[in-house]
């Protein structure tokens, strides 16, 4: 069996990680330099836990997996519960601290929600693709997702629950959900929005958006980290400054540099030959995620794979989206490529899950 799931296994998966990889630890290292390299070594620690894990997820059956997948979800809202009562870290309680270790459930709770989700759409139509449609199946189904939704919020952390959402809509969509669901959740949004932001968005997530719509409003404060975001991708032009030699990066104008705005400090040293590279990987690597998922060989591993893909593109758009200034500035880390222990470990465990499906789909499917 592991014969067959290398020779069927989707190959360039790994490839754009590797580059990924590669990119983002020469930015961790020049970003570095002046901690000692520390979250550099750290970020290899974590990548040397990940590895492993990613492997073993590789190749158990990722439907002996979905087995599990109900233990698997209340341990990790009860870790999500846990988590509101410890010590707040930059005005938010997303960690438990082990140590010299910071451990986010809210990372691996992607992972975990997903499976959840898509078994239960899995197994529901069993006795019909249509079941889903149903409205008390359908409501279940945004209760499983809604729980570590509100629990994140709570912490707060808006981008890693927006995360969800959109995965949520990715997995329902493939489903066959019915159109007017669809066009239902669209009204939705279109009224909610406005309510949420005079309503119910506390006043430093609405000075984001503010900051977002106009930069210059707050210069100094809520708008400076775009704005220097912004002038170091500008500063690297096409070849970049190189190396430990950007200006922003190395003198401290750039924060967070290691994480939030890690592809900064790729655009302001390597340029925008490096920078380009990198938003073409994520939509290779996203182009084939979907693609795993249109040919798995059965419904859960379609929905499971078109998940992942949902959360790698909204992190690849968020975070680069709003170190440009496209997007509100939400914290989203670059998969793969900004520090961060949990978020290395959730994302290979996502590739892990995605080259365990395409390795267990039929050869037949690459004739055609």
């Amino acid at each position: 069996m592991g014969k067959k799931i290398l020779k069927n296994m989707d190959w360039g998966i790994l490839i754009c990680i590797v580059i990924l990889l590669i990119v983002g630890l020469v930015g961790l290292f020049s970003a570095t330099q002046g901690s000692n390299y520390e979250e550099f070594k750290k970020q290899i620690m974590w990548l040397a836990i990940s590895i492993p894990i990613m492997i073993i997820l590789t190749f158990v059956d990722y439907n002996t997996i979905s087995k599990i997948s109900p233990i698997l979800y209340i341990i990790i809202i009860i870790a999500l519960i846990a988590v509101l009562f410890t010590e707040s870290i930059n005005g938010a309680t997303s960690w438990f601290n082990v140590g010299a270790v910071s451990i986010q459930p809210a990372e691996f709770a992607k992972v975990i929600v997903i499976i959840a989700l898509a078994t239960y759409i899995s197994r529901i139509q069993e006795n019909g693709k249509d079941q889903i449609s149903r409205p008390t199946r359908l409501l279940l189904a945004l209760i499983i997702v809604a729980v570590p939704v509100l629990l994140i919020i709570k912490q707060p952390d808006y981008g890693t629950a927006l995360t969800f959402i959109v995965a949520t809509i990715f997995i329902l969509f493939a489903s066959g959900i019915k159109k007017r669901y669809i066009f239902i959740g669209i009204l939705l949004v279109a009224i909610l929005l406005p309510t949420l932001y005079f309503f119910v968005l506390p006043e430093h997530a609405k000075t984001r958006i503010d900051v977002f719509l106009n930069p210059d409003l707050d210069p100094r404060g809520a708008g400076y980290n775009v704005i220097q975001s912004k002038l170091a991708i500008g500063a690297g032009e096409f070849w970049g400054m190189g190396l430990f030699k950007g200006n922003q990066t190395q003198l401290g104008f750039l924060y967070p540099k290691t994480t939030d705005f890690i592809f900064a400090v790729i655009g302001e040293e390597m340029g925008f030959v490096v920078a380009a590279t990198v938003i073409i990987t994520y939509v290779v690597l996203i182009t084939r995620a979907i693609f795993i998922a249109k040919t798995a060989k059965d419904n859960l591993g379609s929905y499971i794979a078109i998940g992942i893909a949902g959360i790698l593109l909204f992190h690849m758009t968020e975070n680069i989206g709003m170190t440009m200034g496209l997007l509100p500035i939400t914290g989203v880390p670059l998969p793969f490529v900004s520090y961060g222990g949990s978020s290395l470990l959730t994302n290979l465990m996502m590739i892990g899950l995605l080259l365990n499906i395409s390795g267990r789909r039929q050869k037949a499917i690459f004739v055609d």
